[in-house]
């Protein structure tokens, strides 16, 4: 996920494809809005992608990093800051890297009575007012030298200056916006694909895998939404349909107009570049109003929160996501921890949270210290493999797509 900028925007694009990432439900209950619809349907991992839409087998071999160390690590107090929307139509994708990041960090605490660090979160909902209202509170606090986040895109942008003339590393699980490592800042890391890669390599699945003619892009007009829904539409090309090249916005309940314009095209699938909240009400219109294609969509969308809320019309959406699935032991640690089952970007959070403990038992207990480890760190993680080039961009990467079924 971008953020709130980037996840609002709404594309439909010219094959008429609609792209979720659910699958598997068989019980059609519409919820009123912010509710619940009953359902079993689950968001199943199904392939990893190159940007050329083609199946890439996951790598076998090396073990993640385990945050617990040689549990002789000793250190000063030091605290990480987490940063992103833990209350709001969003939350969800917040809490899913928060507690990604306090798993790792408690993992390193009981292992290491000599260095215990703390973790901080900070809600900003999402919202880059908000986020920027946060950020001097983050970077004055002399105890924090390391920062998960900001979540989303919006507020990535609105607060990288900051994160950077304060010297503090900031490595964000999820923010997508394939511009925000084009501003210059030597503090930022991102923790999975951008949009560049996403969009691109999500288009190629639907146009070259899929055999999609027509395909309807919407975006939600956020930093993230826009951002993606450009990506999939230049590499659609004509497949993306210009009768129906759509944009909603964040907030939005009521998508009658977009409705009326993608039945009008009859595209293949609909293509929504955006957040659950809003995608969740999209896909139960568009099949209330006869909508027979595909809904895909992308890592805005991926949350169990978007079956939830949708229901029956989220069956066989599909989703792409630059984040990993949780599996093996962190997905067994994660559900014992939390009694639920990891998310979108909580193998992100974890990993990240891991880089930066890793860095502190190294020794690396000032920001500067801890920036220079980030920027030279080459190990494996939960989700991925992680190291970055100069602009702070991971030097691989892949997206995945995952079914509601």
């Amino acid at each position: 996920m971008r953020g709130r900028v980037a996840r609002s925007a709404f594309a439909l694009g010219s094959a008429g494809v609609i792209v979720l990432g659910i699958a598997g439900c068989t019980q059609s209950q519409q919820p009123s809005e912010g509710g619940t619809a009953k359902t079993d349907l689950k968001i199943v991992e199904q392939v990893q992608i190159d940007e050329n839409g083609k199946e890439v087998k996951a790598a076998e071999g090396a073990a993640p990093t385990d945050p617990a160390g040689d549990g002789k690590a000793t250190c000063p107090p030091v605290s990480i800051a987490m940063a992103g929307p833990l209350n709001g139509p969003d939350a969800a994708l917040g809490i899913n890297i928060k507690n990604g990041v306090q798993l790792a960090i408690d993992k390193h605490n009981t292992a290491n009575p000599g260095c215990q660090v703390q973790l901080k979160p900070f809600d900003t909902e999402g919202d880059p007012q908000k986020a920027t209202a946060i950020a001097p509170q983050i970077v004055d606090d002399q105890y924090t030298i390391g920062l998960v986040g900001p979540a989303f895109s919006g507020e990535t942008k609105a607060t990288g200056t900051v994160f950077d003339q304060a010297g503090l590393v900031a490595t964000t699980a999820s923010a997508t916006n394939p511009t925000l490592s084009e501003n210059g800042w030597k503090t930022f890391f991102r923790g999975l694909a951008n949009d560049a890669v996403q969009g691109p390599s999500v288009a190629n699945y639907m146009k070259n895998t899929l055999g999609y003619k027509k395909v309807c892009v919407v975006d939600d007009s956020t930093d993230y939404g826009l951002g993606l829904a450009s990506a999939v539409r230049q590499t659609l090309g004509p497949v993306a349909d210009s009768a129906c090249n759509i944009s909603v916005k964040k907030g939005d309940k009521d998508f009658s107009a977009a409705v009326t314009q993608v039945k009008g095209a009859s595209p293949d699938a609909v293509f929504y570049s955006g957040y659950y909240s809003e995608a969740a009400p999209f896909v139960q219109q568009l099949k209330d109003g006869g909508f027979a294609g595909t809904f895909v969509s992308a890592d805005g969308t991926k949350d169990p929160q978007f079956v939830n809320q949708a229901g029956e019309a989220s069956k066989d959406a599909i989703l792409s996501c630059p984040c990993g699935p949780a599996t093996g032991a962190f997905a067994d640690e994660y559900k014992k921890k939390f009694n639920t089952d990891g998310g979108t970007y909580s193998a992100e959070g974890y990993d990240l949270g891991t880089i930066l403990v890793k860095g502190i038992d190294s020794g690396a207990i000032t920001r500067p210290a801890l920036l220079d480890f980030v920027k030279n760190y080459n190990g494996q993680g939960v989700a991925r493999k992680y190291q970055w080039s100069p602009t702070g961009e991971l030097t691989t990467n892949l997206i995945w797509i995952f079914k509601v079924q």
